[in-house]
């Protein structure tokens, strides 16, 4: 009898797993959520349609974060797009007690010491955000239409290394993403495998 309790929650939590994988692709709707970022601003997906909307997960001391943000590769992207107008949101997921969490205060030092540009910086404690998109690595990212769709999830480029030489032989999916929808043209790439450290949850 245990045994085959044991088999059943088996099941049951693969199939969990499945489904929220399952969930979040791209061409259906991406997990609404509300949050409140660095600055004090409210934050609801749901009410930013109309809008592009990336979702960037990030963990200061991951070395692989540290290859975008130290070449200011991470930052150009930034400023490019919400120069267009788009929203670019850093999703910080480590917990309390895990590598890369931080204070609202130390948060906010960090994007003014990295001369970042996002349109905020969330701090997901509890990791409800992440989880629901099944965010895996810092940085893994997530490109949302104006229709409120996902449009690419994966990796930032194609060399997973934390070699800042590698960025400009790599190619950026998020350049080559907002290069074809500005087009008109379907996404090459609308998925990729994320590289860098675990979310720390």
């Amino acid at each position: 009898m245990k045994a085959f309790l044991h088999l059943s929650l088996g099941l049951a939590l693969l199939m969990l797993a499945s489904l929220s994988q399952a969930a979040v692709k791209p061409g259906v709707p991406a997990p609404d959520f509300t949050a409140m970022d660095t600055q004090g601003n409210p934050v609801q997906l749901s009410q930013l349609r109309g809008q592009y909307v990336v979702l960037e997960w990030t963990n200061d001391q991951c070395p692989f974060v540290r290859k975008h943000y130290d070449s200011g590769n991470m930052q150009a992207l930034q400023k490019t797009y919400t120069g267009k107008g788009y929203r670019w949101y850093s999703i910080i997921s480590s917990a309390p007690g895990k590598q890369g969490h931080v204070s609202t205060e130390q948060a906010n030092a960090l994007t003014a010491s990295r001369n970042a540009a996002p349109t905020g910086v969330i701090r997901d404690e509890d990791g409800s955000i992440g989880r629901a998109y099944d965010a895996r690595t810092t940085p893994h990212i997530f490109i949302i239409d104006p229709a409120g769709k996902l449009v690419y999830m994966g990796g930032i480029d194609s060399i997973q290394s934390a070699d800042q030489a590698d960025i400009a032989k790599a190619t950026n999916y998020v350049k080559a993403t907002f290069d074809a929808v500005e087009a008109g043209q379907p996404v090459v790439t609308p998925v990729s495998q994320p590289y860098g450290c675990s979310v720390k949850y």
